[in-house]
């Protein structure tokens, strides 16, 4: 069956657009496009979609509203993921989004837009209650959480892996991304693992929730 999806965003010219190429996506049905939170969050209630991609500043203060709708809709309507969109890393509207918990939401750069199967990636992990991060935040909140906790122990390289890791690349993508083989990948990822103290935990938990458990902490 399609993914269902409503998109919000208050600009006309990205919203016809992104909503266009939405369309044109195989396996998509985009069942509202709004302008504002206010319309996404009723759009929600009459829809019940599958995914939201939203951008983060939209009407009446530019701000956060996009954060604040995102986390209303998974707290309203558990059965609904979220992309937010973002022209460049927030970093603490990063936090604020992932401060009650990953699952089901996703934060993307906007140049990712452009990248069809990445955005349809994306939503489709949130809508099955995954999560889907942007390279570029990943690195930034790893950046912020380095010096504290259990990632204190990890080396340079195993911070990289993670970092592509948390992204939902599978072990053939994280060798070709940081030119590695596939041995060199698994021994660093079994190495991350037993380091954070995931050696018991299901293979998804630990692939795509290693670092988020550890960024999404409040205040760090």
């Amino acid at each position: 069956m399609a993914l269902r999806v409503v998109f919000a965003d208050d600009n006309y010219l990205v919203r016809e657009g992104v909503a266009a190429l939405l369309t044109e996506a195989g396996g998509i049905d985009l069942v509202d496009v709004v302008a504002d939170p206010e319309l996404l969050l009723a759009s929600v209630a009459a829809h019940s979609p599958d995914a939201v991609l939203t951008d983060i500043r939209m009407p009446p203060t530019h701000t956060d509203e996009g954060i604040v709708a995102a986390k209303r809709i998974r707290s309203d309507h558990p059965g609904t993921g979220v992309v937010v969109l973002s022209q460049y890393v927030e970093e603490d509207y990063a936090f604020a989004l992932l401060s009650d918990g990953v699952a089901g939401m996703g934060y993307l750069l906007k140049e990712r837009v452009s990248d069809l199967d990445e955005l349809v990636r994306a939503l489709t992990a949130v809508a099955r209650g995954g999560s889907a991060l942007d390279p570029m935040v990943v690195e930034v909140l790893l950046a912020r959480r380095a010096g504290e906790g259990p990632l204190l122990g990890l080396t340079d390289r195993e911070r990289e892996v993670l970092a592509v890791m948390a992204t939902g690349r599978n072990n053939a993508t994280i060798a070709k991304t940081l030119f590695m083989s596939d041995r060199a990948v698994e021994k660093h990822i079994g190495s991350v693992f037993q380091k954070l103290g995931l050696v018991d935990e299901h293979e998804t938990n630990r692939r795509v929730m290693a670092v988020l458990a550890y960024v999404e902490a409040k205040g760090g």
